[in-house]
C-alpha cells in the first residue's frame, strides 16, 4: 500500500505524463472540453422539425444517402450545422414509415428518395419548409462562427512557430498568447458595455 506521500507523487507523475502526451494548445481543465463541446453544439443545434424539413427539401433535389444528406447539410450551413448520424436516420426511418421517402439498396448502403406523396407534401409546403440550413447562419452564430474561425488560425500559426521557429521565437510567441489570453478574460471581467 502507497504511504500518501507516494500516492501523491505518482499522481502527480500521471498528471504530467497525461499533458505531455496531449501536446501543445490543449486546454487542461477538465470543464474547458466540455464547454468546447457545448459552443460546437450549440453551433450545429437544430430543432429536429428542421432536420425533417431540411431532409425532405434536399430529397426533392435528388436521391442520397445518411452521410450525404449530413455533408451536404454542413457546406450548405458554411459549416455551423452538421447534424449527427443519431438526428438524420430517425428522421429517415420516420419518413419511410409515413410513406414519403423510400430506401433503395445500393452498393454504398441505403439510397433514399422521395416517393410521389413525398413529392406531393414538399410541393404543399414548400415555403413552411423553407430552406433550413440558412436559420443557422444568423444572429451570434455568425459572431461565434467568426471568433471561432480566427482562434482556429491562431492555433495553426502557433502550430507553425512551434515546428519552425527558433527557441527565441517560440518564447515570444508563448508571450503572445499569454497576453492574449488574459485579454480575452479581461473583456468578460469588464462586463457588457452594450
Amino acid at each position: 500500500m502507497l504511504n500518501e506521500r507516494e500516492f501523491s507523487r505518482s499522481d502527480r507523475d500521471t498528471q504530467g505524463d497525461a499533458r505531455r502526451r496531449r501536446g501543445p494548445g490543449h486546454m487542461h481543465g477538465a470543464h474547458e472540453g466540455a464547454m468546447r463541446g457545448s459552443l460546437r453544439r450549440d453551433l450545429r443545434r437544430q430543432r429536429r422539425g428542421d432536420v425533417r424539413a431540411a431532409v425532405l427539401v434536399l430529397l426533392e433535389e435528388k436521391p442520397s444517402n445518411g452521410y450525404q444528406l449530413i455533408q451536404e447539410l454542413s457546406e450548405r450551413s458554411n459549416e455551423t450545422w452538421r447534424p449527427s448520424p443519431g438526428s438524420i436516420y430517425p428522421v429517415l426511418q420516420q419518413l419511410e414509415d409515413e410513406g414519403l421517402v423510400e430506401a433503395n439498396a445500393s452498393g454504398t448502403g441505403r439510397t433514399y428518395a422521395l416517393t410521389d406523396a413525398g413529392r406531393q407534401l414538399v410541393n404543399e409546403q414548400r415555403e413552411q419548409l423553407g430552406r433550413p440550413w440558412e436559420n443557422t447562419d444568423g444572429g451570434a452564430n455568425v459572431s461565434a462562427r467568426e471568433l471561432m474561425f480566427t482562434g482556429r488560425q491562431v492555433l495553426l500559426a502557433a502550430r507553425q512557430v512551434l515546428v519552425a521557429g527558433s527557441e527565441t521565437q517560440v518564447a515570444k510567441a508563448t508571450t503572445i498568447l499569454s497576453d492574449a489570453r488574459r485579454a480575452l478574460y479581461g473583456i468578460l471581467a469588464e462586463g457588457d458595455q452594450e
